[in-house]
């Protein structure tokens, strides 16, 4: 399945002109947290939000407030807390959710599969044995049991209580 061009995120493709935007990361990190921008929590030098198109429940991001295509151009406070929130980010995805394992990961450039090319994040993707069905394979279509607004009261409330 091409992540990128997939059936279920053309409604969003279709409404956003990204290249007329600008950062969607950018924008998103102007605004005041809430279930409409999905962001749990801000660092000094990066913030977390919840995938508005997650692979399973739980899926979030870690993005560095300063907007640039490639984690060598961030400086060390940067990357250190980048990869201390990702571990947060396990620690409270296992209690919330209990993964059987994760997939953590960013797509660096467009040939990587990056949705979001011109500002690197990483994902950090709970799962579970049979999470990828026949919904997946063959309809390209996630199920996920929980919706997104319930999915960010509960991570913003975990994340407040660190």
């Amino acid at each position: 399945m091409n992540y990128l061009w997939s059936p279920w995120r053309m409604k969003y493709i279709q409404k956003h002109d990204v290249e007329n935007e600008g950062c969607v990361f950018c924008k998103l990190l102007a605004q005041q947290d809430s279930p409409d921008n999905l962001i749990v929590h801000r660092g000094e030098h990066v913030f977390v939000i919840l995938n508005r198109y997650p692979y399973t429940s739980g899926h979030i991001m870690v993005v560095p407030n300063f907007h640039t295509d490639s984690f060598e151009n961030l400086d060390e406070a940067s990357l250190t807390e980048l990869m201390q929130k990702t571990t947060t980010a396990m620690r409270i995805i296992r209690k919330l959710y209990q993964p059987q394992a994760f997939n953590l990961g960013a797509n660096v450039g467009v040939a990587a599969g990056a949705g979001i090319a011109d500002h690197v994040h990483m994902h950090i993707v709970p799962r579970w044995n049979g999470d990828t069905n026949f919904m997946t394979t063959l309809g390209q279509t996630r199920v996920l049991p929980e919706d997104l607004t319930e999915t960010y009261l509960k991570m913003k409330l975990e994340w407040d209580l660190e």
